[in-house]
């Protein structure tokens, strides 16, 4: 289904101001259909085609009149005669329509759509009297208010301009809505703003108090009103109950000036989403806590080893303890990193850089430099995918270094290049040292590093992995320039990620 946005800009000459004026309306007229308990739609006048329907909303407060999706379609010829009045007239006027869908007539009101003194487009409200039915106090009230935001729409002050709050975490009026006059004095409330007001100790009548009287959001309107704009506070009663509010501002255009001729706070008790978010912040702290213990305990395990690779007189034994203590530095350097981040994801190029500092540090030496450079960002990763896949590089990088470059050896570089989509990412650890031979396979090969690679890569990781000699083109995709056929080598593997 193509967009408002879309719609606009293939039917119509409007320009960028009007079209985001227009967006702003749609994403905040779901309040306007709540108070008028009907549908609402939004014309868009197309030149020699007629009205284009752009957008459409049903009130969470009533029954729909339309099941069907109508955006995208044209008009009906009852409701042009209405669309054109309006636009000619450009002011608020109500009329018949007749209505396919429910097979009869209905009722639908216009309502102008003006942006800097020119109607841009028609709204409109399509309902069906219930005369079985008798208006009640809310139904009335909320009618009051609709018919304002109205006028509102048709004097280019709704939607408001300026720093508007987030309507998408504001309370809906189903939530609980008060109305307010101009001087934040409640003159209506309904059942369940009074049920949230009791929620935080507000127990008297409200009708005829001020919010300063009442003390409830009376900052939130206060800055609304001078403002002229929504406002949305969070009030903490107590460490057990909290209100969203958002307050509304109603104006009015007298010339040159708008002034404000009352307004409307909508209310929601958001403290149970509050309490899970505080166990929440809790929960997450310890999970930090206990990956910083761990990194600590690692830390300790590795210590020990080394000096235990101290007493050693076997150059091979030494050889042995000291990988073992690169890798569980490698997962302690996991875990420090997620006792610093909040969640069980982590950014793996923060992991990457620091890998590649101890390669360098346990590695490296003056008659083998080698250059070890990370290309891309491999985005966020799992604590259960970054360990092992650490391990990996880790391996990866010490077999580029032991048989790329052995001692005596020129060096060159080492590249490690991070590439991401929607479903895997994809690692390549290229060399230009000393290629591979042509008998490799490394399906089959039984050194500990490559074993242990192999086994993380396709069974834990569930991912695919091969290796092969280097050629020039592999070599310029990842910065690795003057490489020959055959030079250095090429690991690829490849990992689903599903975040």
């Amino acid at each position: 289904m193509p967009t408002l946005a879309e719609l606009a800009h293939e039917h119509t000459k409007l320009d960028g101001a009007a079209i985001g004026h227009l967006g702003a309306l749609v994403s905040e007229w779901g309040m306007l259909a709540d108070f008028s308990f009907a549908d609402m739609l939004l014309y868009l006048p197309v030149e020699n085609s007629g009205w284009l329907i752009a957008a459409q909303v049903r009130a969470a407060t009533g029954q729909t009149l339309y099941h069907q999706d109508y955006v995208d379609t044209w008009a009906s010829e009852s409701e042009q005669v209405l669309l054109n009045r309006c636009l000619a007239e450009g002011t608020i006027s109500q009329g018949e329509i007749l209505v396919q869908a429910i097979g009869g007539p209905a009722n639908m009101a216009t309502i102008p759509v003006r942006h800097k003194g020119k109607i841009i487009a028609v709204l409109s409200r399509e309902w069906v009297v219930d005369s079985a039915r008798r208006a009640g106090q809310l139904e009335s009230t909320y009618a009051e208010i609709f018919l304002k935001l109205a006028e509102m729409v048709s004097q280019g002050l709704f939607p408001f301009e300026g720093r508007i709050a987030d309507a998408g975490v504001a309370p809906r009026v189903g939530d609980g809505a008060i109305v307010l006059d101009a001087q934040t004095r409640v003159r209506y409330a309904s059942p369940n703003a009074v049920s949230a007001l009791h929620r935080v100790g507000v127990s008297t009548n409200a009708i005829g108090q001020t919010l300063a009287e009442l003390g409830v959001a009376e900052s939130a309107a206060r800055n609304a009103y001078e403002r002229t704009e929504p406002v949305i506070e969070e009030i903490e009663q107590t460490s057990e109950v909290t209100l969203l509010t958002r307050c509304i501002p109603l104006l009015n255009s007298k010339g040159n000036t708008v002034e404000v001729v009352g307004g409307v706070l909508l209310l929601r008790d958001v403290s149970e989403l509050r309490r899970r978010d505080r166990l929440l912040l809790t929960k997450d702290a310890t999970i930090r806590e206990i990956h910083h213990r761990v990194k600590n305990n690692l830390q300790t395990i590795s210590s020990l080893l080394r000096l235990q690779a101290r007493r050693l007189d076997s150059a091979e034994a030494k050889e042995a303890v000291g990988e073992s203590v690169r890798r569980i530095r490698t997962i302690a350097l996991v875990h420090e990193t997620l006792s610093r981040e909040p969640g069980e994801d982590i950014s793996f190029i923060e992991i990457v850089r620091p890998l590649m500092r101890l390669v360098e540090e346990g590695l490296q030496s003056a008659d083998r430099p080698v250059r070890f450079v990370v290309k891309g960002d491999g985005g966020r990763l799992p604590a259960t995918i970054a360990t092992p896949l650490s391990v990996v590089i880790l391996e990866l990088l010490q077999n580029a270094v032991d048989h790329g470059f052995p001692e005596g050896s020129t060096g060159g570089s080492v590249v490690v290049a991070l590439s991401h989509d929607e479903d895997a990412l994809s690692v390549k650890v290229v060399n230009d040292g000393i290629g591979l031979s042509p008998t490799f396979d490394f399906a089959h090969a039984t050194g500990l590093g490559l074993s242990i690679v192999r086994t993380l890569v396709t069974t834990e990781l569930a991912g695919s992995i091969a290796m092969r000699a280097g050629v020039q083109a592999e070599g310029d995709e990842v910065g690795i320039r003057g490489m020959v056929d055959g030079q250095g080598t090429v690991v690829e593997l490849r990992v689903p990620v599903t975040v």
